[in-house]
């Protein structure tokens, strides 16, 4: 099982520093607009190289943005949005207003000629 900090663990500074980069608020607009679903980390592929999401999947997970579970050979992402409410009121929901806006990643990045 791979560790998350607790509750009481989340730093608004930490959220907020995860939060500032364009590729993990787009993942954070994707979950939301299918909260409640579990997602595998390979949807999100449409926006970087295996092993770049895999840094900003695990900066988001160290940040407590995320929950990340094994499953086999994937591994299942979900928004922590009830921790994340309860420990800042209203925060997640200004920022998802600004991330659902956002492509989500299948149409962020144009095919190449």
């Amino acid at each position: 099982m791979l560790p998350h900090p607790t509750v009481e663990q989340l730093s608004l500074h930490t959220v907020l520093s995860a939060l500032g980069d364009p590729t993990r608020l787009a993942i954070v607009g994707d979950l939301a607009r299918r909260e409640g679903t579990a997602l595998s980390c390979s949807h999100f592929s449409g926006l970087g190289s295996k092993s770049n999401l895999s840094y900003h999947i695990a900066k988001m997970r160290e940040a407590g943005i995320i929950r990340v579970e094994p499953c086999g050979t994937a591994r299942l992402v979900t928004l922590r949005r009830a921790d994340l409410d309860s420990r800042f009121p209203g925060l997640l929901d200004s920022i998802i207003s600004t991330a659902v806006s956002m492509p989500p990643p299948e149409k962020r990045l144009a095919p190449v000629d």
